[in-house]
């Protein structure tokens, strides 16, 4: 087995104002940090209609190739903007993460991270926010659900935002569990503690600004991966945000690359005892150039030794 890497030229495309944090530099910094070592390289397809249709209504999806202009920006919101490279991008960040579903559950390789943009976890039913248009990671889960007959999945994402997108998809799907660790106060001011989906498949435990290496192992340890191993999945989906970073410019919990590598060996684990070791990682955010970088790569790196092992 081996660790596939999913991402597409198209995804550079998605130019934004300059200033932006979600830059095309972003992608750039990960794919470099990522250049030695030995994975599959594939390319991410465009992901079709009725993958899309699993997650949101066909009006959402029709009014985001609407706005999609020929020249300079269209602003969703005051965050989001569309250039004319940006639906491309979309359609192959949704189309990545199922291909990586495809790729895992095939057998081809044993984990896959799926390194496009825009980023998917802000994205709700029918409102593109946060930089994103798509519920990428969501999609994936239905994809494997509907397309390949699981009965389970679960998604851990521990951006330092709050995947609000993410819970608006599953929140009434018992099938998938979501667990997400994020900083409250801070953007899109979702995920409380008491938000735990119809089905008691949603998990949110938000941490103070500041909370550091200690709080956050200590819930993942005592929490999320006690919640996730209980539904017994037979996929993890992880939405690996690395804005948690003690460098990046958009919010402050003080991790380190270490405490990445650390959650993603923590994961894998689970993932050894609960699906046969199936993983699938999506990239959402990260801010800071360099922080980005070392720590995706810190978090591949894990994915790749648990693929060779």
């Amino acid at each position: 087995m081996a660790t596939a890497l999913i991402t597409h030229k198209d995804c550079l495309g998605h130019v934004t104002p300059p200033g932006h944090p979600e830059q095309v530099a972003r992608l750039d910094a990960v794919l470099g940090a990522l250049e030695g070592i030995d994975l599959i390289r594939v390319s991410a397809p465009f992901a079709a209609e009725d993958d899309l249709l699993r997650a949101h209504p066909a009006a959402h999806v029709a009014e985001i190739r609407a706005r999609a202009p020929e020249s300079g920006w269209v602003s969703l919101d005051a965050d989001t903007h569309m250039a004319p490279g940006t639906l491309a991008a979309a359609l192959r960040a949704a189309g990545g993460a199922i291909k990586a579903v495809d790729i895992v559950l095939s057998g081809e390789a044993q984990n896959a991270f799926v390194a496009t943009r825009p980023p998917g976890h802000h994205a709700e039913r029918e409102v593109a926010m946060g930089f994103c248009f798509f519920g990428n990671i969501a999609i994936a889960a239905k994809h494997a659900l509907e397309h390949h007959g699981l009965s389970r999945v679960a998604i851990v994402d521990f951006d330092v935002h709050h995947g609000n997108g993410t819970q608006d998809l599953v929140e009434d799907d018992g099938r998938i569990f979501f667990a997400s660790t994020h900083q409250m106060p801070l953007y899109p001011g979702t995920g409380y503690a008491s938000e735990t989906g119809a089905y008691d498949n949603v998990l949110n435990i938000p941490l103070a600004d500041g909370a550091g290496s200690d709080t956050f192992r200590d819930v993942m340890t005592n929490h999320v991966l006690p919640a996730v191993a209980a539904h017994k999945p037979e996929l993890l989906l992880i939405s690996a945000g690395f804005d948690a970073h003690t460098r990046d410019p958009l919010a402050g919990m003080l991790l380190e690359d270490e405490d990445f590598a650390w959650a993603t060996e923590q994961l894998c684990d689970l993932a050894a005892e609960h699906c046969g070791s199936k993983v699938v990682s999506c990239l959402e955010g990260g801010y800071d150039l360099g922080a980005l970088a070392s720590a995706s790569a810190a978090h591949v790196r894990v994915l790749k030794e648990r693929g060779d092992g």
